[in-house]
């Protein structure tokens, strides 16, 4: 009997470390996400300034750096609404 309660403890505690990396793989993806969008807007920002002060003189670095940014962050926000809906959806079932 004891040898049956061993394997249970061990599968249990198994499944937790599953899930706690499962999660934590999840959470490094999205800060990964936000710190690549928050990288193409830095870009962005930059290309402007030097554009703005003569630096720059082509645009179409200026309008690639931006669309760069802009697609970036409409990516992170529609992955952060479906998060958010996937979310809403669990805490609204009942058990």
């Amino acid at each position: 009997m004891n040898e049956l309660s061993k394997y249970a403890a061990g599968s249990a505690t198994t499944a937790k470390e599953n899930r706690n990396a499962a999660f934590e793989t999840i959470f490094q993806a999205a800060a990964n996400m936000i710190e690549e969008t928050n990288r193409y807007t830095n870009e962005a920002e930059e290309a402007e300034i030097a554009f703005s002060l003569g630096l720059l003189d082509n645009t179409h670095d200026l309008q690639i750096a931006q669309q760069k940014a802009n697609l970036a962050l409409q990516f992170t926000v529609a992955v952060r609404n479906q998060v958010m809906e996937a979310y809403k959806e669990i805490m609204n079932l009942q058990f």
